[in-house]
């Protein structure tokens, strides 16, 4: 039988989602680098430095005393770890194993409400996202905020739902993607590592239109969410908020728009890397010591390059321009939300004016990305019972590489198609 002190020693990422990130055959350690490694003064006075990479089983990583355990007076509770973390684990662990294996038509609710409630868990979790709770909330002590983070669990969930989702694979299985102390990674062009936005344990808010968020899924294996908005006008200021922030209510998923078939290049995968390495907090880990130095496999590392060629968006041509979502009951009632979760008699539910300039900065962006990717699909979702085209044919191709960009604001497209190419 386990006793209370089993539970004090709390892995902030779980030990069965980092052995994903190791070969299933061979050694069964990672190469482990504090990225702020302390320093210490020698019997002699000399100030020196500790050592930075460790090779340390799933055990030794990602670890923390005591992380979770609420402490009133004299008295210590690890029930966190014991009951909430225990569910939380469980479910999933089964959820991030169906999403790795995903392939349409296949529709798992139940899996897909447990990976929304693990990742937005995992994102506060985290020595980082604790701290960032307790600011964005004003809490005073750590009980408070292991409290609110059972209470905010769900946080991150309506807008994830109602975000792109594309899910990656590693064309070549010599790279593979890393593991980081705050593995639900956020990436926003205009929010670099030393702006306001990131500094110390913040990150830009999913909610800012630009932001997307990263999850490998395994180590060959990434899941990517992208804003609505932000696909369909890439030319607005990243930071801006999309529409209906609001991050507390209810929002609809469909399947039929998750987008795979995407292959990462070796670049693609190491300038993910360099993401997830910038935005750890203090450790990363990998199978491979070369995968924890991905600045050496990648052509810049200024953040905003990075997306150059559209790193991280899904192949918009497969994003349909849907503008409500209409659900019915066996007993009568039906709902309707419009694309970004607004209900009837909310303010700017089905905002005609932003609709007609979304159908314009879209359609300009489906011509650009076909002029920078060409005629083949990056990724492909799977309307009327089948998966959109591998390619486009000639003529679809030629519509969207003539796709009139002139409805942009003056200097977008040529900031843009100057980025990328």
């Amino acid at each position: 039988m386990l006793n209370d002190n089993c539970y004090k020693e709390n892995h902030y990422v779980p030990q069965w989602y980092q052995r994903r990130f190791l070969p299933q055959s061979g050694e069964q350690k990672f190469r482990y680098l504090d990225l702020s490694p302390r320093s210490f003064t020698d019997p002699s006075g000399l100030l020196r430095q500790k050592k930075s990479l460790f090779r340390w089983g799933t055990n030794s990583c990602f670890k923390q005393t005591d992380l979770y355990t609420t402490k009133f007076g004299n008295f210590e509770s690890t029930e966190i770890e014991r009951f909430f973390f225990g569910r939380v684990d469980s479910q999933g662990r089964a959820a991030v194993e169906y999403f790795a294996g995903f392939a349409h038509p296949s529709v798992d609710p139940e899996a897909f409400h447990a990976l929304l409630n693990y990742m937005s868990v995992q994102k506060l979790r985290t020595p980082k996202g604790i701290a960032e709770l307790s600011e964005l909330a004003n809490l005073k002590n750590k009980n408070a905020a292991l409290l609110a983070m059972q209470r905010f669990q769900d946080l991150h969930c309506a807008t994830w739902t109602e975000s792109v989702w594309a899910i990656a694979e590693v064309a070549d299985t010599s790279s593979g993607f890393i593991i980081s102390d705050h593995p639900v990674t956020v990436y926003n062009e205009d929010c670099f590592p030393a702006s306001d936005w990131c500094r110390g344990w913040r990150d830009p808010e999913i909610w800012r239109t630009g932001t997307h968020t990263l999850f490998p899924l395994s180590r060959t294996k990434i899941l990517i969410l992208t804003n609505l908005s932000w696909v369909r006008n890439p030319y607005s200021k990243a930071i801006a908020l999309r529409p209906n922030p609001n991050p507390l209510r209810t929002a609809m998923f469909n399947f039929t728009q998750i987008q795979t078939g995407r292959l990462l290049s070796a670049v693609e995968v190491s300038q993910i890397n360099f993401i997830i390495k910038k935005r750890a907090f203090r450790y990363i880990a990998a199978a491979h010591e070369d995968w924890i130095h991905p600045e050496n496999h990648i052509p810049s590392e200024h953040w905003r390059k990075l997306n150059e060629r559209y790193l991280l968006m899904p192949d918009p041509r497969s994003v349909t321009f849907t503008r409500e979502i209409v659900v019915g009951y066996s007993h009568g009632r039906s709902d309707v939300f419009d694309e970004y979760g607004r209900r009837p008699g909310q303010k700017s539910f089905k905002d005609e004016a932003l609709a007609r300039k979304e159908w314009r900065t879209s359609l300009a962006f489906q011509g650009e990305f076909a002029r920078l990717i060409g005629p083949k699909r990056r990724g492909r979702a799977f309307e009327f019972g089948k998966a959109d085209k591998v390619e486009d044919d000639p003529d679809f191709h030629k519509y969207h590489l003539g796709l009139e960009p002139k409805y942009l604001p003056k200097g977008k497209r040529s900031h843009r198609d100057r980025r990328a190419t």
